[in-house]
C-alpha cells in the first residue's frame, strides 16, 4: 500500500512564504513525476508544479518566479517553496506522485491535501 502524507500548510500573511512537504511511503521501488496541485473553493483542482524523477521542473504561470519545486529521491519526498504568497494561492493544496511498486506496476496517488491560508 502507498500512503503519501503531507504537512507544511497553515496561515500565512501575503508576501509571506510557506513550504509544503509530501513524503511517499509504502512499498514503492521508485518515484516518477511528482507534482503539486491545488483547489481553491468553487474552482476545479489545477496543477500548480510537478518535476520529473531527472529534476526537470514545470510551473503553472501564475506562480513561476514565486513557487519552487523540488525532490529528494532518497526520500521520495517532493517540497513546494512558496514565496511572495498571494491571497489568490489560498487554496487546498494536493500533492500526487507517480509511484511503482515491484510486481505491480506504475500508478497516480493523490495526498490527503493541505490548507494554505494567505491572508491581505
Amino acid at each position: 500500500q502507498v500512503e503519501l502524507v503531507e504537512s507544511g500548510g497553515g496561515l500565512v500573511q501575503a508576501g509571506g512564504s510557506l513550504r509544503l512537504s509530501c513524503a511517499t511511503s509504502g512499498r514503492i521501488s521508485s518515484t516518477n513525476t511528482m507534482g503539486w496541485y491545488r483547489q481553491a473553493p468553487g474552482k476545479q483542482r489545477e496543477l500548480v508544479a510537478r518535476i520529473t524523477s531527472d529534476g526537470s521542473a514545470h510551473y503553472a504561470d501564475s506562480v513561476k518566479g514565486r513557487f519552487t519545486i523540488s525532490r529528494d529521491n532518497a526520500k521520495n519526498t517532493v517540497y513546494l517553496q512558496m514565496n511572495s504568497v498571494k491571497p489568490e494561492d489560498t487554496a487546498v493544496y494536493y500533492c500526487k506522485t507517480d509511484a511503482c511498486s515491484s510486481g505491480y506496476g506504475c500508478f497516480y496517488y493523490w495526498g490527503q491535501g493541505t490548507q494554505v491560508t494567505v491572508s491581505s
